[in-house]
């Protein structure tokens, strides 16, 4: 006889800042979190490695909606570089590559090895990353033993700071916008100092727009789930008004609102075009829109309430 439960899935909308623990892929995090609060919808804004730890924003429900618009947000996280030893995937997950000696080093040798690693720079990706060729992950690739050329891309570094020294061990503060690799910038810099490097830590400690975040564990939310408290849970949710702050707010009435769930253009307030967050007047959000010449508001993304108007 089978005695598994059906789970009892629920509408749940809302972001959850999660503290994503190390040895979780972000997807299994995800699920994780998904299924503790038996949520039928789940997403997460762009991944951090199973080595990482630290915030992963998880959008649920009508909040994955936005979760792409999330994805380049600047970041920013605190890493060890071990110096001496290169790896396959440029991290402490990986099969040793080469060994070096690692040269006497003071600060000054160091900033110079770090000030070519700031600003708009042109990065060679991890081959163990998910950037896809051909329509699959290079980790993908790489797991089998392919040949690997990893691809490079232009990304901007804002800041790259070294904050502690122990032995070969360097302590780095990193402010990075999308498409960035820690990983990357760790390797690079090893080869810089004549001797390699990889990543044996890595915290990613905010994530815009939600600069300081107030983070949840898993274990946390095991203990609110094993209570059978929904509402406890719940309580951990940001509205998806939080993940918007960042877009420019139009407030409509009663009337448009209804016009613009059903798919129609409306009037609005003129002002900067592009795309902008639509506001009824219950003060809830109804979603996305693009602001067109002339005060015009054309839908572009709403959320399922906005054809309840």
């Amino acid at each position: 006889m089978n005695t598994t439960r059906k789970r009892n899935w629920r509408h749940v909308d809302g972001l959850l800042l999660l503290d994503k623990p190390q040895g979780l892929s972000s997807n299994q995090a995800l699920q994780q979190a998904r299924h503790l609060f038996r949520a039928e919808k789940g997403g997460h804004t762009g991944s951090l490695d199973p080595l990482a730890t630290g915030l992963l924003p998880l959008c649920f429900g009508e909040a994955t909606k936005i979760a792409g618009l999330l994805l380049g947000a600047h970041k920013a996280y605190t890493t060890t570089a071990v110096l001496g030893l290169t790896t396959d995937s440029d991290d402490a997950d990986g099969a040793p590559l080469l060994e070096r000696a690692v040269p006497e080093l003071d600060d000054a040798t160091i900033e110079a090895a770090l000030a070519p690693l700031r600003g708009a720079i042109r990065q060679r990706a991890p081959i163990y990353s998910a950037l896809k060729q051909g329509g699959e992950p290079l980790y993908a690739k790489a797991r089998r033993g392919e040949a690997i050329e990893a691809p490079e891309r232009d990304v901007i570094v804002h800041s790259l700071t070294l904050t502690g020294r122990d032995g070969p061990r360097l302590e780095l503060h990193v402010e990075c916008g999308s498409g960035t690799y820690v990983r990357s910038l760790v390797r690079d810099l090893g080869e810089t100092l004549g001797c390699g490097a990889h990543v044996s830590v890595l915290r990613r400690l905010w994530v815009e727009p939600f600069m300081q975040p107030r983070m949840v564990t898993l274990e946390q939310l095991r203990e609110l789930a094993e209570q059978g408290s929904d509402l406890a849970l719940d309580a951990h949710l940001l509205p998806i008004e939080a993940g918007l702050s960042e877009f420019a707010r139009v407030s409509i009435d009663a009337a448009s609102a209804h016009r613009l769930g059903q798919g129609q253009a409306v009037a609005c307030e003129e002002g900067e075009t592009g795309l902008v967050a639509i506001f009824g007047e219950a003060g809830r959000c109804l979603g996305l829109g693009l602001r067109q010449a002339e005060g015009r508001l054309q839908p572009q993304r709403l959320f399922r309430w906005a054809a309840q108007g």
